[in-house]
């Protein structure tokens, strides 16, 4: 059974809110690791070549938080990474509301990446707002 775009569009908003929270807390959360794995799913279902980098990239990532080291020379280049092809990827959204999360996602991974190089750079975690088809 495929996923319907509001399942995909919960699991964007969990990473999103897993990203802009505390880093180091949670790394240590059991969810994680879950949560990493239904993302690479969801790249995976939906078949797009051009998706391949970005489920390797969350495949490392969730093998290094699962190590039980963090080293910042890991994580940044792989979330930096993932938000330039996060915020590539929402073009293939067939759901505005998708594509909005999407793109948010990219923008949340570049910031959290450019933070832990030592950027000062403001995080936005609110969550995107529904696009109603009702006028």
């Amino acid at each position: 059974m495929e996923k319907k775009d509001s399942q995909h569009q919960q699991h964007l908003d969990g990473a999103i809110h897993l990203l802009t929270g505390d880093l180091t807390a949670t790394t240590e959360k059991s969810g994680l690791d879950n949560h990493l794995q239904r993302w690479i799913e969801d790249l995976k279902e939906a078949n797009n070549p051009a998706l391949h980098q970005m489920v390797v990239d969350l495949q490392a990532l969730k093998a290094h938080f699962g190590s039980g080291t963090l080293d910042v020379n890991v994580i940044a280049p792989l979330l930096a990474r993932l938000g330039t092809g996060t915020t590539q990827a929402a073009n293939f959204a067939d759901n505005v509301n998708t594509a909005t999360r999407v793109t948010k996602l990219g923008e949340v991974l570049t910031a959290v990446a450019q933070q832990l190089q030592g950027g000062s750079v403001e995080v936005d975690g609110s969550l995107p707002q529904d696009f109603s088809s009702h006028s």
